[in-house]
């Protein structure tokens, strides 16, 4: 991921409520469309400029060529705020993230993610790098604002599991390790969405805790079609040991057991 700053030029006199809903607009379709990173982008003021630092996935992140409908809209919008247009300057590579596929994939693709995650969610399979979502055909209305809530939800509810928060650590643990719930239906439809948009195999990642033993847990079979071989004879990535092609699945060897 790459960090860079964006600033934001006042051409005419305006409002400090007028520059920040113009510019927090702008700041929504970019994330939306995968071409920002994060929730959280602060604003500062220097005299009539005005300047955030946000993540993008790759160094041309937010070119115009990746722009969708709303971004284009918001960049338009920016007039009205008498506000230029803004200037990007690249701050650098940060080093402590993931870098992103260098194409997008062929081969196959899976939808993961984890509350300590903040890059996209969809990843090349063979790779498991992360696949910036402006690079694929818009998923819903024009961007991918259904792929970018979904991986918020999920990762919220993989952060109350992770903290043991009593009855909501179950409820939360549900909507991410039980094919039945509101959760894993959104993100599965989102799943077959992408594989009909891109034409690549794209899976779902499903989250595993529990079992009564490795042995058993080794011998389940698919949660969705039963499916009683879809357990590989070596994990992929060290993370997935299950793999259903029908219901196209990956899972995890329980992590109470590892």
């Amino acid at each position: 991921m790459y960090l860079v700053e964006i600033r934001f030029e006042c051409f005419a006199d305006t409002t400090l409520s007028a520059v920040e809903r113009a510019i927090n607009g702008l700041m929504e379709a970019w994330r939306h469309n995968g071409q920002l990173l994060g929730r959280e982008f602060p604003l500062v003021q220097n005299e009539a400029e005005f300047r955030l630092r946000a993540m993008c996935p790759e160094s041309d992140s937010l070119h115009s060529r990746f722009h969708s409908d709303w971004a284009r809209e918001a960049l338009a919008a920016l007039t009205d705020a008498k506000l230029l247009q803004p200037r990007v300057k690249m701050l650098g590579r940060d080093i402590n993230s993931e870098a992103s596929a260098d194409a997008v994939p062929t081969d196959w693709q899976v939808l993961y993610t984890t509350y300590v995650h903040s890059c996209s969610p969809l990843r090349d399979g063979n790779t498991m790098m992360p696949v910036p979502l402006y690079r694929l055909p818009a998923t819903f209305n024009g961007d991918h604002k259904a792929v970018v809530k979904w991986q918020t939800e999920w990762q919220a509810c993989d952060e109350l599991q992770m903290a043991g928060s009593g009855q909501v650590e179950f409820a939360a643990l549900a909507e991410i390790a039980d094919p039945q719930s509101t959760l894993f239906r959104r993100g599965w439809d989102l799943r077959g969405r992408i594989e009909y948009l891109t034409g690549v195999p794209t899976y779902y990642y499903l989250y595993r805790v529990g079992g009564e033993s490795l042995e058993a847990e080794r011998a389940r079979p698919c949660p969705r079609c039963g499916n009683p071989e879809w357990a590989l004879d070596e994990p992929l990535h060290d993370l997935f040991y299950f793999k259903c092609d029908a219901c196209r699945i990956v899972s995890n060897l329980s992590w109470d057991l590892h």
